[in-house]
């Protein structure tokens, strides 16, 4: 092992405040890997929930692993060093079980490589008994986790506080036995799913023709999700220098969202919605400052994390008490008709120099077409709250190439920036300054479990074209920035989360030949038709197996209300049952 690489380790852990350190020895030890590097990883608070649930038990250790940064690469090859945990530098080999959480689509690539680097034979159906066994997590696997399907044991699907120590349980109980004995032992589960028991048929045209179980496995693979949330609190554990949100204390104050977005995972896969009680929240946050005590690692700052975090009922009592105490709030986004002055007096005293919106579309039409349920005169107001403050700069989301956009469309996204600088942005000149508006521009990428999933893609060249047209009419228009992903990457990501078992070609070409346009291209994968095909309503999906509750006719209902323009006003559980969770 290199010896640099190693002091690195060590002076990492050093550098944190919550680690967990346990001795080896009649424990489950556990690798849990996140696929790219330390700086992004830490900064998940997924994965460092997932980290805490596995070494509360006395039975479990659990030690991290994170994708090598970029200048470590050259001395891990030099030195032939393995890729190693962060806690004890001990080899992926030694560990029994690896676990990966995998929240991208766009990291698949990287979980290749760490197997690579632990010299772990890539495909399950290569691996042994003396080889750890490899299982996956994460939002990306109750998507659709087919693509890498051909490379993991096992995966877990759903929320990790309700499946975790079950998981545990039953791979303690079995574990003696052979490694078939032992998944089709773990197979039973609820939320597990080993893709090796599965047959997949296809049609001469390329669509699915059967997805079938081997032998005593369930037809479809329950979706876990935890009933009571203020069980489980959310919330950072580990606070170090070398992350994006250093001197920043995460916490989840819901989960799930009702407002049905009809491009948006997170407002179908995660129902129902779930609201933390605020008291809870404080407690919990408290609890955690002795924890990272420390010059290096002083918290200045609560980020409130959720799916909509203005939506929260709650908000304005769970603000006033941290900024009382001296802490400052930061929030992600905001949706435009649910944030209150309270809550922009808040972000203000924190600091806050930008507010984030997501208007998603330009044009009212278009916003009811992906239920958006925002009008002009809302994100107007929002930016104006926030301007008469003092936030002078505003950043907004949209997407394009979204279902039934036109022309029109477009142009409402130069139109609404355009009225914005006009009519919101003449309010900082009264004070003396001016202030930024920044256009965040995505392609729409059409994502499983969500009324869209049977919309293609547009045309790469078409986005770009799109693009150049907005680009282009706002660029003599000062203090307007305009930012976007390249359609080429989000032409990528379509195909991970659409593909099937055959994109694992792909994705191993990609890593042998350190390109994925020539991994596409030498994997001989149409990937066209996973990306710009329309699906039909009758087609098997490739991740139909899954069952989140929500009832595949209510997403078609959906799909057509889309088409229509007809808005759907947000879910009211318990009492609101339509979609099929509650």
């Amino acid at each position: 092992m290199s010896r640099k690489l190693k002091e690195k380790a060590v002076h990492r852990l050093s550098s944190e405040k919550g680690t967990v350190i346990k001795r080896w020895g009649r424990k489950v030890t556990v690798a849990l890997v996140y696929p790219n590097t330390y700086y992004v990883g830490m900064s998940n608070l997924g994965y460092q929930q997932v980290y805490y649930l596995l070494n509360q038990r006395e039975d479990t250790l659990c030690e991290r692993v994170f994708l090598p940064d970029r200048e470590d690469m050259d001395e891990y090859q030099r030195t032939g060093t393995q890729i190693f945990s962060l806690e004890s530098q001990r080899p992926l080999r030694d560990f029994d079980i690896i676990a990966f959480s995998i929240p991208f689509e766009n990291d698949y690539l990287n979980a290749l490589k760490i197997l690579e680097m632990g010299n772990i034979p890539l495909m399950a159906a290569e691996r042994s008994e003396e080889h750890p066994l490899v299982i996956a997590g994460g939002v990306t696997t109750f998507l659709n986790p087919e693509p890498i399907a051909d490379f993991i044991d096992l995966f877990l699907i759903g929320e990790g506080e309700e499946v975790v120590n079950q998981f545990i349980d039953s791979f303690i109980k079995n574990s003696n036995g052979d490694k078939q004995e032992m998944l089709s032992s773990l197979s039973k589960v609820e939320g597990a799913y080993v893709p090796s028991f599965y047959q997949v048929a296809y049609k001469e045209n390329g669509e699915m023709e059967s997805f079938l179980p081997k032998g005593k496995v369930p037809k479809k693979v329950k979706r876990r999700w935890i009933r009571d949330i203020d069980s489980a609190p959310t919330i950072s554990r580990i606070f170090a220098h070398d992350t994006e949100f250093s001197g920043m204390q995460l916490v989840e104050i819901s989960r799930g969202c009702g407002r049905g977005c009809r491009f948006c995972t997170a407002g179908f896969i995660y129902l129902p919605p779930r609201i933390r009680n605020p008291k809870k929240i404080l407690n919990d946050i408290s609890g955690q400052w002795s924890v990272a005590s420390g010059k290096s690692t002083h918290i200045e700052k609560v980020g409130l994390v959720s799916a909509a975090v203005s939506d929260y009922p709650f908000i304005n009592s769970l603000c006033a008490p941290l900024i009382a105490k001296g802490k400052k709030v930061s929030v992600s986004s905001l949706r435009m008709d649910s944030t209150t002055d309270e809550l922009v007096d808040a972000l203000k005293n924190s600091g806050h120099k930008t507010m984030t919106f997501a208007p998603e579309a330009g044009t009212e039409r278009l916003r009811n077409v992906i239920n958006k349920g925002i009008s002009e005169d809302d994100i107007l107001k929002s930016v104006e709250m926030a301007i008469s403050r003092g936030i002078l700069n505003a950043k907004l989301y949209f997407l394009i190439g979204l279902p039934a956009e036109t022309d029109d469309d477009i142009e409402g996204i130069v139109k609404l920036a355009k009225r914005i600088k006009k009519e919101v942005l003449a309010l900082t000149k009264e004070a003396g300054r001016i202030g930024t508006i920044t256009l965040s521009i995505n392609p729409f990428i059409p994502k499983p479990w969500t009324p869209f999933q049977w919309s293609p893609m547009e045309d790469v060249k078409s986005l770009g074209n799109k693009l150049g047209c907005i680009k282009g009419a706002l660029k003599k228009e000062g203090n307007i920035e305009v930012n976007h992903e390249n359609p080429k990457d989000s032409y990528l990501q379509a195909l991970l989360s659409r593909g099937d078992r055959r994109v694992g070609r792909v994705i191993r070409k990609a890593l042998e030949t350190g390109s994925w346009s020539r991994g596409i291209k030498d994997s001989q994968v149409d990937t066209d038709f996973y990306v710009y095909r329309i699906r039909n309503k009758g087609e098997i999906l490739h991740w139909d197996f899954i069952y989140h509750g929500i009832e595949k006719g209510y997403l078609w209902k959906e799909y057509e209300r889309a088409l229509k323009g007809k808005f759907t006003p947000p879910c009211n559980p318990p009492k609101c049952h339509r979609c099929g969770v509650c």
